[in-house]
């Protein structure tokens, strides 16, 4: 009988696919997500809101691969971003180059599997008060808003975990179930109390980059620019 893992151990297994996304006005996380088939293209998996303010005015994106402190700089020409604006969750592909990212990306939840409220989830990111450190953190799904693409979860993120992946313990492995889109304090008495995180499921990124083989290919693929300029770090981030 194999045991099931342990929440360390799930920490310690996702940091390899981790990277943290610095923009001239924020700062994020994100992870590995695809590496196409036919070329040396790889995903990175984030929240819309950490890249559409540099998608908008084409600015660089820095990538920090968080193991090994290996670090690229994506111009514009560099990348392609694919944005799904309503669900918070983007891809920012490129070629990985001497980036260290593992060859296979992390497992991602079964399309059309839902995680059910009251299952524990886990999360890492770099949140603001400690961007250089990668912290863990925890909660309980409070509610599963399958209209929304979302779960409630019964936990916190805090600026600069936004994008980061949210993770389930199956019984033999550890998988990929969201990524972290935001936090809502609770200021129905006026005071801010505390809230629920808002955790943003993985349909987006299934075969992401699958058949894409260049930066040509991907940028035929890129998401347009928002209409209007999107806020550096709006207000509910993670």
């Amino acid at each position: 009988m194999v045991d099931k893992p342990h929440w360390h151990e799930a920490a310690e297994w996702v940091i390899p696919f981790v990277v943290k996304i610095s923009t001239p006005n924020a700062s994020g996380t994100g992870f590995l997500v695809s590496h196409s088939a036919v070329g040396p293209i790889c995903g990175i998996a984030t929240a819309a809101h950490v890249v559409s303010h540099p998608h908008y005015w084409e600015q660089p994106i820095r990538i920090e691969h968080y193991q090994s402190g290996k670090v690229i700089v994506l111009r514009n020409a560099d990348r392609a971003i694919l944005i799904e604006e309503s669900n918070d969750t983007a891809a920012i592909l490129f070629q990985k180059g001497e980036l260290p990212l593992p060859e296979t990306p992390p497992e991602l939840l079964t399309e059309g599997f839902t995680a059910k409220a009251g299952v524990e989830v886990g999360w890492v990111g770099f949140p603001a008060i400690r961007p250089q450190n990668l912290c863990f953190f925890s909660g309980r799904i409070s509610a599963c808003l399958a209209e929304d693409h979302a779960y409630l979860v019964d936990g916190v993120a805090i600026n600069g975990v936004s994008g980061g992946p949210a993770l389930f313990l199956m019984t033999d492995r550890t998988v990929v179930v969201g990524v972290v889109s935001a936090y809502i304090p609770n200021r129905a008495t006026g005071d801010t109390l505390p809230g629920l995180s808002v955790i943003r499921d993985i349909s987006q990124f299934h075969e992401t980059v699958r058949l894409v083989k260049s930066i040509d290919d991907a940028k035929k693929q890129e998401s347009p620019p928002p209409a209007e300029p999107p806020p550096a770090i709006p207000e509910s981030a993670g």
